[in-house]
């Protein structure tokens, strides 16, 4: 929407989008933020990794928290897009303490997704919502458009109803997932309606004489690490193509009607995609950006979202994967030094002033534990559809060294910075991640066979 105007959904709630909603949002996010800078409470002392955890669910899953958040210094929004990127497994039982703890998790998680598909059916679909109080919320998109938001918001709405197909399964576990499927029967044919303006929504873009379709051809869209500020980026794309799947996954839509809007169907849009960003052998993080060495043209968000873009069950894919894995591994700018975290990137990117005085690194030279993670479970769905143990050791160093960091700084920290400390900026005094951290435990089970962490029955 352009105008300043403002949309009712039936429970009550206002969602208003436009230039003076982002003026006002602006305000309130610099409110929090120096909140945050000046008032937050010291760390705590803990430092034993099931202290810590136990600490971060009660934080996160707080039964006085209105909405599911990432941590401090986002406490104060909504960001949709988190659903799919950095918490997609809330509800994994090997990550549930105990009933109460289930039962806190699944009331936030309907909570939070029953106002995100309040905001999709008002026709707010950003990349933040900021609570402005009685049931007002303000929809701004920093610093683009949105490529993941939706994705998000499915993504949340996913993991309610699958919430009982995995054991051990809490009482809560099934009630979220009958409170799922009514929500999915309630608002799908809001969610279709986006998913469809979305698609109607791609650029054509010529490369080598051949036509594709992008999200971002003219102008950037946003991912989860958005300060780029880039056009035609994988991960943006990437993102777009993992949506349509979920949807058509959910019956939100027919695959024939997203066929008929992109002119051919998901695999060959999927299959363009590939070809177009893995044209050099690896997987290129945008066309939009000077040629340069291999190491300077990959980066680590490639890796995508849980079960989103990468399937690996093509030896050709799994081909592409591996290159742009190996270039990460193998370049010294990628890590920090004697560890197994990777930075987001061998360059920085492109700033704007803003992210030069709040977060200069936030999305280059600094290492996203999430993003690891995910780089991780990655590798270790290669070496399963390939039937090989090619990176199963460098996936269980990256969950070593994260849990060393997280021991070390007391929490499961949002960034480490590129000399391997906290990351510490005006705007970013050591954020911590509380509800990022179940995907960790989730990961680890997998990559050892085992828990890192087991709950009394």
């Amino acid at each position: 929407m352009n105008s300043d105007i403002s949309l009712s959904s039936e429970r009550g709630n206002r969602f208003y989008q436009g230039t003076a909603a982002t003026l006002v949002a602006n305000a309130l996010q610099a409110v929090n933020f120096l909140g945050d800078r000046f008032l937050r409470k010291l760390p705590h002392s803990l430092s034993a990794i099931e202290d810590l955890y136990r600490h971060a669910m009660d934080s996160a899953f707080s039964a006085t928290e209105p909405f599911l958040v990432t941590g401090a210094p986002h406490a104060s929004a909504y960001y949709p897009r988190d659903f799919a990127w950095f918490y997609p497994d809330v509800l994994a039982p090997e990550t549930i303490m105990d009933a109460q703890d289930a039962v806190r998790r699944a009331r936030l998680l309907d909570k939070s997704v029953r106002l995100l598909l309040e905001a999709v059916r008002a026709g707010v679909v950003t990349t933040t919502i900021v609570p402005a109080g009685r049931g007002r919320y303000l929809g701004v998109n920093y610093f683009s458009p949105p490529s993941d938001t939706l994705l998000g918001i499915i993504a949340g709405l996913q993991q309610m109803i699958s919430a009982d197909e995995r054991a051990p399964s809490y009482l809560a576990m099934s009630q979220c997932a009958h409170a799922g499927r009514l929500l999915l029967a309630e608002y799908g044919g809001d969610l279709k309606r986006a998913t469809l303006k979305l698609a109607s929504e791609l650029e054509p873009f010529e490369h080598d004489g051949t036509g594709y379709l992008l999200c971002d051809a003219s102008g950037p869209r946003s991912a989860a690490t958005d300060t780029r500020a880039e056009r035609r980026r994988f991960v943006t794309n990437a993102c777009v193509y993992t949506t349509f799947v979920w949807s058509v996954q959910l019956g939100i839509v027919d695959e024939n009607e997203l066929k008929r809007l992109l002119g051919r169907d998901l695999a060959q849009y999927k299959k363009d995609l590939l070809h177009l960003f893995g044209g050099d052998g690896f997987i290129r993080h945008s066309l939009d950006g000077p040629k340069g060495p291999s190491a300077s043209a990959v980066a680590l968000d490639f890796v995508s979202v849980h079960r989103g873009f990468w399937d690996l069950n093509d030896a050709s894919e799994r081909a592409l994967f591996a290159a742009t894995a190996d270039l990460i591994i193998a370049e010294p700018r990628f890590r920090i030094p004697s560890t197994f975290h990777f930075l987001v990137s061998a360059d920085n990117p492109r700033n704007k002033m803003i992210h030069k005085i709040a977060a200069p690194a936030y999305q280059g030279r600094s290492s996203w534990p999430t993003f690891n993670v995910e780089f991780a479970d990655r590798m270790l769905d290669y070496d399963e559809f390939s039937a090989s143990d090619t990176y199963r050791s460098c996936a269980q160093g990256i969950l070593k060294d994260i849990r060393t960091a997280t021991e070390l700084h007391g929490g499961y920290p949002e960034l480490i910075s590129e000399q391997g400390l906290k990351y510490r900026t005006w705007a970013y005094q050591g954020a911590v991640a509380h509800s990022w951290f179940p995907r960790f435990l989730s990961v680890w089970r997998r990559a050892y066979g085992s828990p890192l962490l087991k709950w009394d029955d």
